[in-house]
């Protein structure tokens, strides 16, 4: 409970004591005053008083708990639970009720000995809206109410004897059930205030996840990213110097026209790893992918002897940065995988401006293989990708990110065929 609302309980409670001991005060004065029997109005009083202060004192020792009618902050009647206030009579009667039901017999006798105590009933009246459900609170204020009437009056009963403590009662019991309902309405709010900050808390919290899984997630796609930027341009150039360094050695007389062609492929590694890490485009796409697909045709076929041609078709010029090196990352997988495992004469590559797409085609007349098999073996887990068969792989995943694809022809002794697309609408990207 915050604090406002326990002050503004504690505020009550002081309000209803000093109005209870008024009442007594008042009643026992008059009482005095008109010499009626001290001795038993006094333990009268006093029995009335003490058993008040009994319940003020353990209500405020015990606080109110979720469905309790127990004091809070030295408070002799609590606010009620929602709905508690309106069960069957005879139900729903707390530690509280049976207090103030005590409290009304004492009431009783108080009143047996000097009819003046019955200015209490105000008190009694408030305390049933507080402590008591409805219907049971009712039935018990009409008692207190009874008794106020029927007590005996000096000269007999008259109308404004009868209307004036009806009036009271009515008055007492609709504002002890309004304090109940505006602390209610206090704790309710302190509650729905309390879960939204709560539900505050818990969205931080979930923020602050999703920003870490964010986080997590682009790490993963920039090193997928690297991945595929490096098994395209560093780890194919390194299998080309491989290949030349081996037909080196095989063939001795040729030594110094491949050390010349190592000593190219070497520093072109070199400038792509410098581009890689630093996230620039490719240098051979500075005179457009037409061009850079000439230049790596140009240099298979001067390496490996392999017939190389690149035929253009349509307007390619204009094509966005990340999609002419998404092609050109193509072309360099797909022509490595002729230079070490395709054993081909020729090789043609075309670059065509399709109805919806651009289209990039690698064929060669090499030796072909099993695609069933190599699409099967893309999807082991575990595969060591170390060993090699990255690039097919590598190619499509690039070419889905832009809405492409990838497709792959062949079959044993009838060469391969690599199409690689991506939709035109890159193109006002």
């Amino acid at each position: 409970m915050r604090a406002s609302t326990a002050a503004m309980i504690r505020r009550l409670a002081l309000v209803q004591h000093a109005l209870f001991l008024l009442l007594v005060g008042v009643g026992a004065g008059r009482a005095l005053t008109l010499r009626e029997p001290l001795l038993p109005l006094l333990l009268s009083t006093l029995l009335l008083l003490v058993w008040y202060a009994v319940g003020a004192h353990c209500a405020a020792r015990v606080p109110t708990g979720p469905g309790g009618r127990e004091g809070s902050g030295g408070t002799p009647h609590t606010v009620d639970p929602p709905g508690t206030a309106d069960l069957p009579d005879g139900a729903g009667i707390g530690r509280g009720g049976w207090w103030l039901l005590g409290l009304v017999a004492c009431w009783l006798v108080a009143v047996a000995v000097s009819p003046h105590l019955v200015w209490v009933a105000f008190s009694l009246w408030l305390l049933a809206g507080h402590l008591l459900p409805l219907r049971v609170g009712v039935g018990v204020s009409v008692f207190v109410l009874a008794v106020v009437i029927a007590r005996p009056w000096s000269g007999g009963i008259s109308l404004a004897e009868v209307v004036g403590p009806a009036v009271g009662m009515v008055f007492a019991l609709a504002l002890s059930r309004g304090q109940q309902l505006l602390v209610r309405d206090g704790l309710e709010r302190e509650r729905l205030l309390a879960s939204l900050v709560a539900a505050q808390e818990e969205t931080e919290v979930l923020h602050a996840e999703l920003a870490q899984a964010q986080r997590s997630a682009g790490v993963l796609e920039e090193r997928t990213r690297l991945s595929r930027d490096i098994h395209d341009t560093l780890a194919q150039g390194f299998s080309s110097i491989l290949l030349l360094a081996r037909a080196a050695t095989e063939d001795p007389a040729a030594g110094r026209r491949l050390l010349a062609q190592i000593e190219t492929s070497a520093a072109d590694g070199l400038e792509e790893a410098r581009q890689v890490v630093g996230s620039l485009a490719p240098a051979p796409l500075e005179s457009g992918l037409a061009e850079a697909l000439r230049r790596i045709v140009a240099r298979l076929q001067d390496e490996t002897g392999v017939c190389g041609e690149v035929r253009v078709e349509g307007d390619v010029t204009s094509l966005p940065p990340v999609v002419e090196v998404a092609l050109l990352r193509v072309a360099q997988s797909a022509l490595a995988n002729v230079r070490q495992h395709a054993e081909a004469r020729s090789v043609v590559v075309t670059l065509a401006e399709a109805e919806d797409s651009v289209r990039l085609d690698i064929v060669d007349d090499g030796r072909g293989f099993d695609v069933a098999q190599v699409r099967s073996s893309e999807g082991e887990a575990g595969r060591d990708l170390t060993r090699g068969g990255y690039g097919l792989r590598a190619s499509r995943q690039r070419l889905r990110e832009l809405g492409g694809g990838l497709d792959v022809e062949s079959e044993p002794g009838g060469g391969t065929a690599v199409g690689a697309y991506v939709p035109l609408a890159w193109r006002s990207a």
